[in-house]
């Protein structure tokens, strides 16, 4: 009994040594991989990817992607100043890229390395849906959540062996191993995962407001996304089965979100928004 109570004692306080508080979010996250550490290899694995893809350049979209994710940068960057955190994104190597792929996607990596295919542009349709866009990708390096997840990943594997270690019995061993996988993902990594896309998209659609982007098109670039799944034919799973919330509820999310943009933008002195 010893034995296991300073096996937990000892777990409980790397877990919260290994805890970090994120100024956007207000919250202390895991942080079991520093950004010291985690930033390098991101930053590798970018320019791998960009020497293995093409990267579109010169193009009046590749320009208006790179104009877009420097002016949420800047919103980044004057609400942390704001809020008393500046010098917060001084390890951040900021990067857009355009790559000539028909994949509906973008994504960032941690320290700020962007990518968005050309197959996301038509339901972007204009500059405010791609500011939409990158103002969520953008949030996911901000809120670290790629450090969470690989902390989330560890602490499940750890969940595993501390399972394996404690529980001696042989039957009680093998259906704690049968069924800790399934519900480890359904319970908590797959939940753990929406909840950052639903963060990532209140931060998203406040950056794109205070970036001078009218935060109304973020329910309209999802409205469009909803269609284009539609128009696919691709049948979307239930969404506790999903690492992304379902897309009625971040349309019903962002519409709700975007009068507090605006809000927070007019404090940056932003009342008049881009037309596109």
């Amino acid at each position: 009994m010893k034995i296991k109570n300073t096996f937990f004692l000892i777990t409980t306080i790397c877990l919260f040594s290994a805890c970090a508080k994120n100024p956007f979010t207000g919250k202390r996250t895991m942080a079991f991989v520093p950004n010291s550490q985690l930033f390098p290899t991101a930053f590798s694995q970018y320019s791998q990817f960009l020497n293995e893809n093409n990267v579109v350049t010169g193009t009046k979209d590749a320009e208006m992607i790179s104009r877009v994710g420097q002016r949420i940068a800047v919103a980044a960057e004057r609400w942390l100043s704001a809020n008393g955190n500046t010098g917060y994104l001084k390890d951040y190597k900021w990067e857009y890229n355009l790559v000539n792929d028909a994949t509906v996607n973008a994504w960032c990596m941690p320290g700020g390395k962007i990518v968005f295919y050309t197959g996301i542009l038509p339901i972007a349709a204009n500059e405010a849906g791609v500011a939409a866009i990158m103002g969520h990708e953008v949030a996911h390096a901000l809120a670290n959540h790629g450090q969470q997840r690989m902390s989330a990943g560890m602490l499940q594997q750890f969940g595993a062996v501390a399972g394996n270690v404690v529980i001696k019995n042989e039957q009680s061993r093998n259906a704690f191993n049968q069924y800790y996988g399934i519900g480890s993902q359904v319970g908590a990594m797959l939940p753990f995962s929406r909840s950052h896309e639903t963060e990532s998209d209140e931060i998203g659609i406040y950056l794109m407001a205070v970036a001078g982007y009218n935060p109304d098109e973020a329910a309209q670039l999802w409205k469009r996304m909803k269609a284009n799944s539609a128009k696919s034919g691709g049948q979307a799973p239930p969404e506790f089965m999903s690492t992304h919330p379902a897309n009625d509820t971040r349309i019903a999310n962002l519409t709700k979100l975007a009068p507090k943009a605006k809000a927070e933008a007019k404090k940056f002195g932003v009342t008049q928004f881009r037309k596109n």
